[in-house]
């Protein structure tokens, strides 16, 4: 896989403007990579631009919709090129049509089957040798969104009130969009390139001028207007946009320091996997593994503070009366960081797409929820054969990990050493268990990845399946909800980012990733 750096054939591959290419080969870095940052930080002024002169009180909807949409698109041809912004448009313009309310599985087979061939196609066209921002980004985000607005529409007109639960009732879209807020629901340059993907009403609250008045509203108990807080000022978002910048910095000058010399491709170096010892791998393969986490954090921090620099974001007040702006946040580094289980890392990586895979999938699955939902990641996220053994990996790994806290967790908490002592071991299971499990996804191929599983001699996969199929037996859940919590929509005091991530007015406390 091509590693930061490697220019020989960067701008033949790059598919969008090469305009920056003078920057790209001063910099030493990868064109397609300079094309995304200037689309994200010229995001960043353009939505301190929308908030301050093109705001609801001074401009109506339309116009609103209208100018979002076109940056947005502006923004995909100069990455991408003109032919992946048509395609775009093209493969998801017949989703809004009239099967859209007779069959919510139309537009979910419909939009996965487009986003699969693409991916395929992009196997094909790059041979592994994959752009690091490709058009399968934009492709996957608008996926999420045109299926998300499906079945809610399908719960608003299709469904009796008493068919749904609390959550989708309040989410759930009673008006068809029209075309003008269809396409900048989905093509808005605020999260055209990156996501995250947010509920549709949300989205239109924030563009007609609600969507900070009703959480206000909703914090004060009233739902009648006389409160006062239609008669302050909106909060501003600029103390969140410039506390979640400075982390996007710390993350770079991380990237720029360790990450680049700690390639992940090291791992299945032939020379280091015969003749490093065992610990020596294992090591190598867990810093790295951590290493390569801040650009994530980078790429998804950003994108946060572009929305919240608009005025979109915004949760309600927190429990000290400040505002917070985390509404569509998509991930907690600090829980991701100390995180003890499996499932508190889940919940707090990739948030929005674990609410879209609970939204479409997980809470709509008849049976096998646990196993559909992974399978329907997988896909998402593309062809590549590491994906799914990344996914599949991840199975008898939260089983066992559920089924090892029921039957030790309750021994360690007679005292605060015990408990610390609990809290580390399971941390470093834990993060040597994410290392093992996402491996593939970094690595994509077979050959490679049977190379790293086959160095660590599989042992966590025999661990985790022997570990889940002996406790099983023990303790079965007293509690049918068990299986549903496993994947809670950050309702757990283990991520308060998570927590806070969930829309005010959703009460569901259940989440998927």
């Amino acid at each position: 896989m091509r590693r930061m750096g490697e220019r020989a054939d960067t701008a033949f591959k790059t598919t969008g403007s090469k305009w920056l290419l003078p920057v790209s080969e001063y910099l030493g870095f990868p064109l397609d990579q300079v094309n995304f940052l200037a689309c994200q930080l010229f995001a960043l002024a353009a939505a301190f631009w929308f908030r301050l002169y093109l705001s609801p009180s001074h401009a109506n909807p339309l116009v609103r919709h209208a100018v979002a949409t076109l940056l947005g698109i502006a923004f995909l041809i100069f990455c991408f090129g003109w032919s992946v912004s048509v395609l775009i448009l093209l493969g998801y313009d017949c989703v809004m049509e009239k099967k859209i309310l007779d069959s919510k599985m139309y537009s979910m087979v419909t939009a996965m089957g487009y986003l699969t061939v693409c991916q395929v196609s992009r196997v094909f066209i790059y041979n592994y040798g994959i752009l690091s921002t490709d058009f399968s980004g934009p492709l996957m985000i608008v996926t999420q969104k045109i299926t998300t607005l499906a079945f809610q529409l399908h719960d608003g007109m299709c469904k009796k009130s008493e068919q749904l639960t609390p959550e989708q009732k309040l989410l759930a879209i009673n008006v068809r969009p029209s075309l003008i807020e269809y396409l900048s629901y989905n093509l808005n340059f605020l999260s055209v390139l990156v996501g995250p993907c947010s509920n549709y009403m949300d989205y239109i609250d924030f563009i007609e001028g609600r969507h900070i008045s009703q959480r206000l509203r909703q914090h004060s108990g009233t739902c009648n207007g006389q409160n006062g807080y239609d008669k302050t000022p909106n909060p501003s978002p600029l103390n969140a946009v410039c506390k979640k910048l400075l982390v996007c910095s710390g993350c770079m000058l991380f990237f720029l320091v360790v990450t680049r010399s700690l390639p992940i491709t090291y791992n299945v170096d032939p020379d280091f996997v015969s003749h490093a010892p065992f610990l020596t791998r294992l090591i190598y393969a867990f810093f790295s593994i951590q290493a390569a986490r801040p650009k994530f954090y980078f790429a998804w921090t950003l994108a946060d503070a572009v929305n919240n620099a608009a005025g979109f974001g915004f949760l309600g007040m927190d429990e000290n009366g400040k505002p917070s702006w985390d509404l569509i946040c998509n991930l907690n580094i600090l829980g991701i960081e100390t995180a003890t289980s499996f499932k508190t890392f889940i919940d707090n990586w990739n948030i929005r797409t674990g609410i879209w895979l609970k939204t479409v999938c997980y809470d709509r699955a008849p049976k096998h929820r646990l196993a559909l939902t992974f399978i329907l990641s997988a896909l998402w996220h593309g062809v590549y054969p590491g994906y799914y053994f990344t996914f599949i990996t991840a199975i008898p790994i939260t089983m066992a990990a559920r089924a090892i806290r029921r039957s030790v967790r309750h021994y360690f908490l007679g005292s605060r050493g015990l408990k610390l002592v609990y809290d580390i071991l399971t941390w470093a299971a834990t993060q040597l268990a994410i290392c093992y499990t996402v491996m593939p996804f970094l690595l994509l191929a077979v050959e490679p990845t049977l190379v790293y599983y086959r160095s660590m001699y599989f042992h966590v996969h025999i661990i985790s399946i022997l570990a889940a199929i002996a406790l099983h037996r023990k303790h079965k859940p007293k509690d049918p909800s068990a299986t549903t919590k496993t994947f809670s929509s950050a309702s757990s005091s283990s991520s308060s980012c998570s927590a806070q991530c969930q829309p005010v007015h959703s009460n569901n406390n259940d989440k998927v990733d």
